[in-house]
């Protein structure tokens, strides 16, 4: 039987519209790839020889300012391959960079001498922070500013970090900044409230596609290790903390002692998921106050005179002293609640979220950094 003519040219078609897109699949598919431009790494970005011409240039360079009377070049079109960000055990052979966030509202020498103490390489560590207005925030910058201009200066190539970000916020702190009223129960939802917005302003607006570990370190810490990214790298887990303890003189003793400071690590009780399912939808639970017994296990109770600094325990909640978080989880959405988030708020709160996220945490209890004493 004869086909029709209309028949045997749509088969035609049919055939040469095959073979066409299987070419196309076949190009994609086995197309070098060595043919392709090379892309930066994260090691290249973080050179201070890059520093970027433009404002709009990637977040993890460092911005060059440019002569007034100069017309800047176009922003640059970067690429990025995100695999090649790596989170290890090996940093530093691995050349990851590192973010280290501090949320500043009083300047301590103690804590910059401690920072340049770090051993990890300043060249893939990049500083960031926030500082409140106000004049206790103006007396902080002038400081801070002060050591950075030192520290970045060209002849110091041994202490300067790859870049360094300062962020002004647009109010004042809620609440006075001394210890005593700080850590006041009527204070703490408000000011863990603003403390949640300053964290998340300043990740959001540092945290570039480079960097493979965020370390949150407060102004107040003034002694840690001098390994202490890699102490805490070194265990390869998406969320560690540290003991923060607290150096002072004991009376009774009549000697210098250590007590417990951070008291926001901790292990959930069976009484605070109780006292959580009773409560109203914008209440928030706290640890370490007297007047809200949670019973939970609290980190800052479980360490040992001589006991091993790697020993790690799983946390519910984390305290945000010393932090050290992997740069992906915070890119998978988890950041730091500034309202009632399972009744939880701030560090507690982003250790709850970063759960939901399918992130854990974790503890060394017998690893010390150590707060400033007022």
């Amino acid at each position: 039987m004869a086909v029709a003519r209309s028949l045997r040219r749509n088969t035609t078609i049919t055939y040469f519209l095959a073979a066409l897109l299987l070419l196309t699949f076949l190009y994609f598919f086995l197309v070098d790839s060595t043919s392709l431009p090379s892309l930066p790494q994260s090691r290249q970005l973080l050179k201070s020889k890059d520093a970027a011409s433009n404002p709009l240039s990637p977040p993890s360079l460092p911005f060059k300012k440019q002569d007034p009377n100069e017309v800047p070049p176009p922003p640059p079109v970067v690429h990025y391959r995100m695999n090649n960000v790596t989170t290890s055990s090996q940093p530093i052979e691995n050349r990851e960079s590192v973010l280290i966030l501090t949320p500043l509202a009083k300047f301590y020498s103690q804590y910059w001498d401690n920072l340049l103490a770090l051993s990890y390489p300043h060249d893939l560590i990049s500083l960031g922070f926030i500082i409140p207005k106000g004049r206790e925030g103006n007396e902080a910058t002038r400081q801070l500013q002060d050591r950075i201009t030192k520290t970045q200066a060209p002849s110091n190539k041994k202490h300067r970090f790859a870049s360094i970000t300062i962020l002004r916020q647009d109010d004042e702190p809620p609440t006075a900044q001394s210890e005593s009223e700080r850590h006041a129960l009527s204070h703490q939802k408000v000011r863990r409230a603003a403390m949640s917005r300053a964290r998340n302003s300043l990740l959001f607006t540092t945290l570039g596609p480079t960097t493979s570990w965020v370390l949150w370190l407060d102004a107040d810490v003034i002694e840690t290790p001098p390994s202490l990214i890699q102490d805490l790298a070194s265990h390869d887990k998406p969320i560690i903390v540290p003991n923060c303890m607290q150096r002072y003189w004991n009376k009774d003793k009549g000697a210098e002692d250590v007590r417990p400071y951070d008291f926001n690590s901790w292990q959930d009780s069976p009484t605070a998921l109780g006292l959580a399912e009773k409560m109203g939808p914008d209440e928030i639970l706290l640890e370490g106050y007297a007047e809200m017994a949670t019973y939970r296990s609290l980190m800052a109770y479980m360490g040992e005179p001589t006991g091993d600094a790697k020993k790690i325990v799983d946390l519910d909640g984390v305290g945000g002293t010393a932090l050290l978080v992997k740069a992906e989880v915070h890119r998978d959405g988890a950041m730091f609640p500034p309202f009632p988030f399972y009744h939880l708020i701030e560090t507690e709160g982003f250790a709850k979220m970063a759960r939901r996220l399918g992130w854990k945490s974790f503890g060394l209890p017998n690893f010390y950094v150590y707060h400033y004493n007022e």
